[in-house]
């Protein structure tokens, strides 16, 4: 995690990012979102808003895909992650555990104070 951020983060900030970290997520960098925190379990992205003394999800959870986030997406074959011109499909399995991790990020930031 960035030093200046760090410096920025009340302790209720901590204390979330501290479970979300032994939940088993790992923190992550995306140059082109820099003042985000960006955190990855099981190659879902998510990039964390700490702005207002608070953390919550910015945007919707995505997929790793090279070096981008792919969002979820409906086409005509069905559901897919896609970013850029790289596209994986979004298989049960893959669906399932995009809805874990959505619910468990909601879960983890809905008490930061």
């Amino acid at each position: 995690m960035d030093e200046a951020v760090a410096r920025q983060l009340t302790p209720g900030q901590a204390a979330v990012l501290k479970r979300i970290l032994r939940a088993g997520y790992r923190f992550v960098r995306y140059e082109r979102f820099a003042r985000y925190l960006g955190v990855e379990k099981e190659g879902f992205v998510a990039l964390l808003d700490t702005s207002e003394g608070r953390v919550s999800v910015l945007g919707r959870v995505g997929y790793q895909l090279g070096e981008g986030i792919a969002v979820l997406v409906q086409r005509a074959e069905g559901p897919a992650f896609i970013w850029k011109n790289q596209t994986v499909a979004a298989t049960p399995d893959l669906l399932e555990r995009y809805g874990k991790i959505k619910e468990e990020l909601s879960r983890l930031t809905e008490t930061a104070s």
